[in-house]
């Protein structure tokens, strides 16, 4: 029989009965509804051992990755150590500030190098600790295999974190972060497959990242970057990302001004720019990443146009 730790108490579970039937066999409470893998309530995260194939169906590539089953369709064959993934609070970790580069005045590139080893992909985002209490989350554009965590710090009108790294922090400081997080990341599963990714403002920081791995990967499927913002100072990396698609053939690059200055770059929403000119995204895998609203209308957008629920990956951004 197979054992299920959780909450470090462990659980003998029967050879017929689910993780979801184990636990709440010994009095232990976790959401449920549809007992049959659809409704998805019921997902947990295995942090020791492998969950079956059969109970990560229907999740997304990226989900079933980090360890995510649905616990009522597990019958589990080896030991697994479970997490709630709403209870799954990882440790403070401290981080040395190595590299403080602007690449205008409104972004930042910040490279921290954490005292212990993060496994991460790129696109992925951390939470930093300010020491009175203030938390907010970066997305990593960095690549895994380097030896710093790479961020993208824009600055916000009143923003007390954006500002305090911008003004304030200092190459060799110390910051507490916490993570990996979030799903929006590459996986090579499907090499030939498009990918339309759009982002605006310091939501380039992590199609960065995933470009690049992808890249990396020899992906061999179209890659199309809309990254806008409402004038040129909030672009960045544009440099870099035109050499990019110069290098690689599949690889476009479209930078987007939706404000009046736009000379000599596409004018109009990143969002719709990119949607007007792809109408039709069956099959596509979609990587959304930046302002809230952008974010949550473009989704649905994308799923009319035929993506796939399970293929768009959306990391909005808090605006604070």
């Amino acid at each position: 029989m197979a054992k299920i730790t959780y909450a470090e108490q462990s659980y003998e579970c029967r050879n017929d009965e689910s993780v979801l039937q184990c636990l709440t066999r010994h009095g232990v409470e976790l959401s449920s509804s549809c007992h049959a893998g659809v409704c998805q309530t019921c997902m947990i995260k295995a942090t020791t051992g492998t969950p079956p194939a059969d109970a990560q169906k229907g999740l997304k590539p990226q989900l079933q990755q980090q360890g995510y089953f649905l616990a009522c369709v597990c019958t589990p064959t080896e030991d697994l150590t479970v997490v709630n993934p709403d209870e799954d609070v990882m440790p403070q970790i401290a981080a040395t500030v190595i590299d403080k580069t602007a690449f205008n005045d409104a972004m930042l590139r910040l490279r921290i190098k954490p005292e212990t080893s993060i496994d991460y992909h790129p696109g992925q985002f951390v939470n930093i600790h300010r020491d009175d209490g203030l938390v907010r989350s970066y997305s990593i554009a960095s690549q895994a295999n380097d030896d710093y965590i790479e961020l993208h710090i824009e600055r916000l009108p009143e923003g007390r974190m954006s500002g305090w790294l911008h003004d304030e922090i200092a190459i060799g400081d110390k910051i507490n972060i916490d993570g990996p997080h979030g799903e929006c990341f590459y996986i090579d599963n499907k090499p030939d497959q498009n990918l339309l990714m759009v982002g605006t403002g310091s939501g380039l920081a992590p199609l960065w990242g995933i470009i690049q791995e992808a890249l990396a990967k020899n992906h061999q499927g179209e890659i199309h970057l809309f990254h806008g913002s409402h004038s040129a100072q909030k672009l960045y990396l544009i440099n870099e990302l035109q050499q990019l698609a110069d290098n690689h053939a599949n690889f476009f690059y479209t930078p987007c001004i939706s404000g009046p200055e736009n000379k000599g770059f596409k004018a109009g929403r990143a969002n719709e720019l990119a949607l007007s000119q792809f109408q039709i995204l069956g099959g596509w895998r979609i990587f959304l990443c930046g302002h809230p609203d952008m974010v949550n209308d473009t989704k649905k957008k994308t799923f009319l146009a035929g993506a796939s629920f399970n293929e768009i990956h959306a990391d909005p951004f808090i605006t604070q």
